[in-house]
């Protein structure tokens, strides 16, 4: 990692020390999305955790070749994991809501692969990549956990794959609005139908593998046929229905997974 990056991922204006959040207090372990756990595992839990981080809109917390990144449970607001080509083309690979993992490949590896940036303010519980092999060594089921969680995330990855690679634009669109909707569901994020939505057009467009233009274009289309409605940092699924018709996106309720 250069010195300015260093500099950057250092600077206490981007990374402020919070109240620490006991995980046995953790409100995200009473959401839908989450299965339960015993006293026991969660304070093998809490002690991993070395702190409780926020970040400020737009910060990176895991930069691209980064030798020392964290492993980071998302404990509030959104995130996204990308790759970037040498003239900036960027390529969103997904998006972190509360709960989720970030950083696993770039904890086990030699360097950071990727870069991680928070969509929003948002809030990170840091588990030290020092304490992973601990872990593994003395909480196998809580590494059984992180290895399934690490699954996932290549799951999704593999989904957003199959969506740039074979659906047309507008599939594409409603394919990342669907799964994005029932993530947030099971979290409670949804109220009468509508869920904060921070993602811009250009979000949208790097992770679909579209132009600015036609994602505009794509959302206009969507928006006039009754589908959904994006506006002032909402969104609002006016038709499930159709939209899970045309992504071809019918998953079943999401299984209760981990939380780190």
């Amino acid at each position: 990692m250069d010195g300015s990056r260093a500099s950057q991922a250092s600077s206490s204006e981007l990374l402020n020390p919070l109240m620490y959040v006991r995980c046995h207090g953790c409100p995200l372990r009473t959401k839908p999305a989450f299965h339960d756990k015993t006293q026991d595992e969660i304070a093998v839990i809490d002690q991993m955790k070395s702190d409780h981080l926020r970040v400020s809109a737009g910060t990176e917390f895991i930069h691209p070749e980064q030798t020392d990144a964290e492993l980071y449970t998302l404990f509030s607001g959104w995130a996204f994991r990308y790759k970037e080509l040498a003239d900036g083309r960027r390529q969103i690979l997904n998006f972190s809501l509360p709960g989720d993992l970030i950083g696993m490949q770039a904890a086990l590896l030699d360097k950071s692969l990727y870069g991680a940036v928070a969509l929003t303010d948002a809030e990170l519980c840091v588990v030290p990549r020092r304490r992973l092999f601990k872990l593994f060594e003395h909480a196998p089921g809580a590494a059984y956990e992180l290895t399934w969680l690490g699954a996932r995330e290549e799951a999704l990855v593999d989904e957003n794959l199959l969506t740039a690679g074979r659906r047309n634009a507008m599939e594409r669109v409603a394919a990342m609005v669907a799964a994005l909707y029932k993530r947030a569901e099971q979290l409670d994020l949804v109220q009468d139908g509508v869920m904060d939505f921070p993602l811009t057009q250009q979000h949208i467009a790097d992770a679909l593998g579209l132009s600015l233009v036609h994602t505009n274009k794509t959302l206009a289309r969507l928006r006039a046929q009754g589908m959904f409605r994006i506006a002032d940092g909402k969104l609002a699924l006016l038709n499930p229905r159709a939209v899970a018709r045309l992504a071809q996106y019918f998953e079943k309720e999401p299984a209760r997974r981990p939380i780190i």
